[in-house]
Order: structure tokens, then C-alpha cells, then sequence
């Protein structure tokens, strides 16, 4: 595992220490499904800012990827990207942590996929976290796999030869169909313990199951209490929104948590629900936040 942590210009710009921080998910949670947001949830976002909170989007996407999609500014101070490899500070656009599997890992993980026949990419560190060498079992046309390579056919190679050479990495990826996913994740989440493994459904189809392996101290809920550690900011003084299993571990690290209406019924049934991305339910998260008293009072030392 390699970590650059403190990168300078990683602190809060606002004039007092912040009152609080706010975690939001990108895709089906603050984005709309035809791809643009609501009125509503950017103008709550402002109102935050206004009144001293940090504003965080949590992703599993690439920074690249996030760039190329994201054609306005949004009211946000730190985007954590690839699901915690990566923080970035928006007003500099600087990045301020990353996290690298090492090659002995990438090398060990990428062992246990090819061994039990899966189809996977291994990503290149942040900040180029987009470019990836692909594993193909060959096995099927069509896929989910086969989907997403064709979105990245500019920043893609196969894996030819030793996937020892390959250096570090952000993560690993291993898409597999989603009415055996669960149980292909659990088995990898045992094999590799020493890592962390983390379940998403896929964005592409809507059902296939994306196990994105990542080092031990990666995810999205390890960077935002990193963020929060680096500004002051007491965790009862945290709020988090997401959409899908892999903003679980974040929802369950926030003081307080919400789903959007769209989220599996397995989340909704563990965390309180608001209106969908499409409805401005991170502007009505926000609104019961600040109805509950939130943030409450000066950070703890």
C-alpha cells in the first residue's frame, strides 16, 4: 500500500473552522438520470456553503471521468473519487490524498480473479485512475465487461504477458453477472482480508455486480472520516446521502444518514428515505439535517 496524505493547500478555506460536513454521492443520488441536477439540490448545496458546512461528493468514478461529465461548476469543496484512492479540493482542483495498491498487491489480487476465471481491469494510480490493462476470459459477448471496455477503448490494453510488471494501481475491478454477484463478492471479500472490497452495482447495466478491489485503508467512508479529520470536523457533525451498496460503509459512518427513493429496497429498509435524485432528495436530506438542529454547536477537540 502506498499513501500520500497532507498534500499542502489540503485545508478548509472558509473563515471560521467548518460547522459541519456534508457527503453526497454523484451518480443516482445528486445526479438526475437524464445526466443533469436538480435546481433544488444546488441551491441547498449553496446554502450549506453559507452557513460553514463542507460540501463532499463521494463517487466511485475516476476524476477524469467525473471531469468529462460535469460541464458546470457544482457548489462543492472536496470531491473523493474512486471510491477514496482519491481527494481532491475543488477550488485548486488539487489533489491532496491518494491511495496505491502496491505491485505485490495488484499482483496478488489480480492471481485470485485470474485463478477462479474472472473478467477484471486494474486501474493505473489516481490521478489517471481511468487508464486500465484488461484480463478477458473470452468467455462471453455481450457482457457488462465487454460494455464498459467499449467506453474506454482510447485508455485501455489487455493484459498480455505478467501481470507482475504491471506497478501499482488504484484498484482492481471484477464485473460479474449480477445473479451470482453477490456471492463471487463475498468469496472474494474473504480471499483478500487484507484489502478492501467493495460491492457496487453496475452503472452500465443496472445489474451486473462490480467488485472493485482497493487497499486496505480505501474506501469511501475512510476518506471522509481522513477529510474530517483534517478539518475538525467532530463526526457528530456529519451527514451522508447515497444510492447503492457501495455508499454503505460511508451511510454507516455519518452521524446521520439518508437513501434516496431509488436505492435498493435492502438500504431503504436501513436508512431513513427522501425523495429520488430526480426529485431534489439531496435537498430535502439537507433540509432535514438542519430540522433536526445539525450541525450541532463547535467541532470536539
Amino acid at each position: 500500500m502506498i499513501v500520500t496524505n497532507s498534500v499542502p493547500g489540503a485545508g478548509w478555506s472558509g473563515r471560521s473552522r467548518p460547522r459541519g460536513m456534508f457527503i453526497t454521492d454523484f451518480d443516482g443520488t445528486l445526479r438526475r438520470s437524464d445526466r443533469g441536477f436538480s435546481a433544488k439540490d444546488l441551491e441547498a448545496l449553496e446554502e450549506l456553503g453559507t452557513a460553514g458546512v463542507v460540501r463532499v461528493i463521494a463517487t466511485g468514478r475516476s476524476l477524469a471521468s467525473l471531469r468529462r461529465d460535469v460541464k458546470r461548476e457544482l457548489p462543492v469543496d472536496y470531491i473523493i473519487f474512486s471510491s477514496g484512492a482519491g481527494v481532491i479540493k475543488t477550488s485548486e482542483w488539487t489533489l491532496v490524498r491518494e491511495v496505491s495498491l502496491s505491485p505485490d498487491e495488484v499482483s496478488l489480487a489480480a492471481d485470485l480473479l485470474i485463478k477462479a476465471g474472472h473478467d477484471f481491469m486494474i486501474h493505473k494510480p489516481v490521478p489517471d485512475s481511468h487508464i486500465f490493462a484488461y484480463h478477458s476470459t473470452g468467455e462471453e459477448a455481450d457482457t457488462d465487461f465487454e460494455r464498459r471496455l467499449s467506453f474506454s477503448i482510447d485508455h485501455s490494453w489487455p493484459l498480455e504477458g505478467r501481470h507482475e510488471d504491471f506497478g501499482p494501481a488504484a484498484q482492481l475491478v471484477a464485473i460479474v453477472p449480477g445473479s451470482t454477484g453477490v456471492p463471487i463478492y463475498e468469496g472474494i471479500r474473504e480471499e483478500l482480508s487484507d484489502f478492501s472490497v467493495i460491492r457496487s452495482t453496475s452503472p452500465l447495466d443496472h445489474n451486473s455486480v462490480w467488485v472493485e478491489i482497493f487497499p486496505k485503508n480505501v474506501s469511501k467512508s475512510l476518506a471522509a472520516k481522513w477529510l474530517a479529520r483534517e478539518l475538525d470536523v467532530a463526526r457528530r457533525n456529519t451527514v451522508s446521502v447515497g444510492n447503492d451498496y457501495n455508499d454503505q460503509d460511508v451511510l454507516e459512518w455519518a452521524e446521520t444518514s439518508y437513501v434516496v427513493s431509488n436505492s435498493p429496497e435492502e438500504l431503504k429498509r436501513r436508512f431513513q428515505e427522501v425523495a429520488s435524485n430526480n426529485h431534489g432528495g439531496v435537498a430535502q436530506a439537507i433540509k432535514l439535517w438542519f430540522s433536526k438542529g445539525q450541525p450541532t454547536g463547535q467541532v470536539e477537540d
